[in-house]
């Protein structure tokens, strides 16, 4: 097994690294030139580093970053910055996963899966979700303002109408951690198919490291995969 992590610099992308190291789990990670990463990620065996910014890659460059990757992990996202929020480009995530899709398409890998961490605030209208009236207006004036939250939703939908099941070759999950925080230590977490609280008017906390862990598992675990496979799982913090 070798897991791509698109995202491993960020400060969940890190964590998930981390979390496969400790599995003793292969790892190719993309990596801007200026990335910083602690010291037992860039000197350990098992992670190998590809530098380059995703959005720039040609078709060769993104044909032989996925070559010889059973599971892909995306821990994308834009910076919380004027530039980040506002600036080019616009749809890094979304252009990532596309981009991913049409090199599995023309690669020997077997089946691959694909793990994306997405958000409370995209809803899986397939699995019957439900927004308030004060949810909606929300979420389509966020859409509306920023791009980060218009990306986050053309991913997922993109994953789930567009990748979907019927792809013989893809296997996916979609992981909806709520607000995330920063904790130094793993604590009990719990997973549910969908939100059980509003992540507008009553926000629950998923720490990163919890995060990290869940996918790991999701790599590690066959019986964990095959549970939520095909599925957009919501990850809290256990009160």
């Amino acid at each position: 097994m070798k897991v791509l992590v698109l995202g491993a610099s960020g400060a969940t992308g890190k964590l998930v690294v981390s979390q496969l190291i400790k599995r003793n789990i292969e790892t190719r990670i993309l990596i801007r030139k200026s990335a910083v990463l602690p010291k037992e990620i860039l000197e350990n065996s098992l992670i190998e580093i590809v530098k380059g910014n995703i959005n720039e890659l040609d078709n060769t460059e993104m044909n032989n970053l996925v070559q010889n990757c059973n599971v892909f992990i995306s821990c994308l996202g834009h910076n919380v910055s004027l530039k980040g929020m506002f600036g080019k480009p616009r749809y890094l995530v979304f252009d990532a996963l596309r981009n991913l899709n049409e090199s599995l398409k023309n690669s020997s890998n077997e089946k691959v899966k694909i793990i994306l961490m997405s958000t409370t605030a995209y809803t899986n209208t397939l699995s019957k979700e439900k927004n308030s009236i004060g949810e909606r207006i929300i979420f389509s004036l966020l859409e509306f303002l920023l791009p980060p939250h218009r990306d986050n939703i053309k991913t997922a939908n993109y994953l789930i109408n567009e990748i979907g099941k019927k792809n013989e070759k893809i296997e996916w999950v979609a992981v909806r951690p709520d607000t995330l925080i920063n904790h130094d230590v793993e604590s009990s977490y719990e997973i549910f198919d969908s939100p059980v609280r509003s992540p507008i008017f009553n926000a629950g906390k998923t720490s990163r490291i919890n995060v990290s862990h869940f996918f790991a598992e999701l790599v590690n675990d066959d019986k964990i995969w095959e549970k939520w496979l095909f599925k957009t799982p919501v990850i809290y913090n256990k009160l």
